[in-house]
């Protein structure tokens, strides 16, 4: 008897939890079903977090002091030192490589190729950037780019513009791949023209593709597209902020005293410890040059038998060691783009200003998509592509946060700063120049500090200039697995479990 009421209390139990299993979400503030057709279809994901995309690094934010690590040795103050803090991000673990821009260029002729012969043309990197008055580097002009020795070597003469369409052409290739990876569309590898994945037309149902399997759409019984809510698709990528990528390249969690101590041992001059660019540890490295650059006049690799840096020019987007983010060349090899307007004061006007120390950034062009008479985007371009515009100042006269469409001149150059920039008379810089970073393989290395800047007008091009991309993180700071560290946990299980 005793055995028959035990089974029979298993088999309740066996139920009881097969009962609860089954059971629906709810609603920690109406107590209504989520994800439960019966109860209106009201969707709350079973998000496990923003994965991270193709040679992409979490790189945790924090607060540094961003500006001048070194000896301002040009005495242009164009650095000054100010404390901000920068959201975490994640950032390319190496520079984008010559094969990958090749990829890029390979499917701009595929898609666009036969209709718009000029998108292909005007997505080529300048190779004639390698010409010099009294040097033979004519063979680098054909081999440094198309030659699979360099497959491996980072893209120069790209500009600005140039890398900011590859950032968005990487957005959608890798958005596509999660859709076709995920079941919900089929590859197509025969997109043309217009007609191609881009990730905004997808979202506002202005490409459907070759579709496989949609989502079931728990409002109407029937199927849907993936929504941006449901987060699948990952964020744009896009160049880093001169803030970004200043902290990235110091790493200084690296010396940090411990992981439960805010304290940060020592500083840094470059991305690494010490104040020379060789490793001083006692082992097989000793001695090792650290980064690629140009020793002294005349010297870019040292002498034959014992080459210093092992690069004449750019050198694999894997060389030497990694920084303590994992990051690769955060100091010499190539400069590279960020996101950043130029300009000089901006760290001196700013420093004291408590409303820009999160996030820094100059640059900012506030924009709109273009909509219909329905509030609907207007059709997309013939590229395939949303389109905008930029906000109107009178759009954001009522506002309190922002009063201007276009800000680039935000207290450096405006009529508040009585500062005025005059093109080709007073100075060269102007709305088109962009900040670079790093040093690269045929400078010195004082420009290796991160703190350190320089500009290029966002339409040309350098054979010392490269670039990386970045992409926001959205969540917790600290990854997936600790979704913020906040020991106080949140009411909403609690409330949760008291509807089961």
């Amino acid at each position: 008897m005793k055995k028959l009421l035990k089974l029979s209390s298993i088999f309740v139990l066996s139920l009881m939890l097969l009962s609860s299993c089954g059971k629906k979400e709810k609603s920690a503030t109406t107590g209504w079903n989520y994800n439960d057709e019966k109860w209106g279809g009201f969707e709350k994901p079973d998000y496990e977090g923003q994965v991270t995309g193709p040679n992409l690094v979490l790189v945790e934010g924090g607060t540094f002091t961003m500006g001048m690590t070194d000896q301002d040795v040009i005495y242009e103050w164009n650095a000054i030192p100010r404390r901000v803090t920068v959201s975490s991000f994640y950032m390319d673990e190496t520079e984008i490589a010559n094969v990958d821009y090749k990829e890029y260029l390979y499917w701009i002729d595929r898609v666009f190729g036969e209709s718009y012969p000029e998108v292909y043309l005007n997505s080529l990197p300048d190779t004639l950037v390698w010409r010099e008055e009294l040097s033979y580097n004519e063979p680098f002009v054909e081999t440094y780019f198309r030659h699979p020795s360099y497959n491996d070597y980072p893209v120069v003469g790209v500009s600005w513009l140039q890398a900011n369409e590859f950032c968005k052409w990487r957005t959608d290739r890798v958005n596509e791949m999660i859709l076709i990876e995920r079941g919900i569309l089929n590859l197509n590898k025969e997109q043309k023209d217009e007609d191609n994945f881009n990730t905004e037309s997808y979202l506002a149902g202005q490409y459907q593709g070759d579709v496989r399997k949609n989502l079931k759409d728990l409002k109407t019984g029937g199927e849907r597209p993936v929504r941006f809510e449901d987060g699948i698709m990952l964020p744009s990528y896009r160049l880093p902020t001169e803030a970004e990528w200043e902290y990235a390249a110091l790493a200084l969690q690296g010396n940090q005293a411990s992981a439960k101590d805010e304290r940060i041992t020592d500083r840094r001059i470059y991305p690494w410890n010490g104040n020379t660019v060789r490793f001083q540890k006692r082992n097989k490295y000793q001695g090792e040059i650290l980064a690629n650059f140009k020793r002294g006049k005349g010297d870019y690799m040292g002498m034959a038998g014992k080459l210093n840096d092992n690069a004449h020019i750019p050198a694999p987007v894997e060389s030497y060691l990694p920084n303590d983010f994992g990051l690769y060349n955060m100091a010499g090899n190539v400069n590279e783009w960020t996101m950043d307007l130029y300009r000089p004061l901006t760290n001196q006007t700013l420093r004291d200003v408590e409303n820009h120390d999160l996030n820094p950034y100059r640059g900012g062009k506030f924009e709109a998509k273009e909509l219909d008479e329905n509030g609907a985007p207007v059709e997309k371009d013939s590229l395939g592509r949303i389109r905008y515009r930029v906000v109107e100042d009178d759009e954001v006269a009522t506002r309190e946060n922002y009063k201007r469409g276009q800000v680039y001149n935000y207290l450096d150059g405006d009529k508040e700063s009585e500062v005025f920039y005059s093109y080709g008379k007073t100075t060269l810089i102007s709305d088109k120049s962009r900040v670079i970073k790093g040093g690269s393989w045929a400078d010195r290395a004082w420009w290796m500090s991160p703190g350190s800047r320089r500009f290029k007008e966002e339409d040309k091009a350098d054979r010392t200039i490269g670039f990386r991309c970045a992409m926001t993180r959205t969540g917790g700071p600290s990854g997936n697995e600790d979704s913020g560290g906040n020991k106080f946990k949140s009411r909403r299980k609690k409330v949760k479990r008291k509807f089961k």
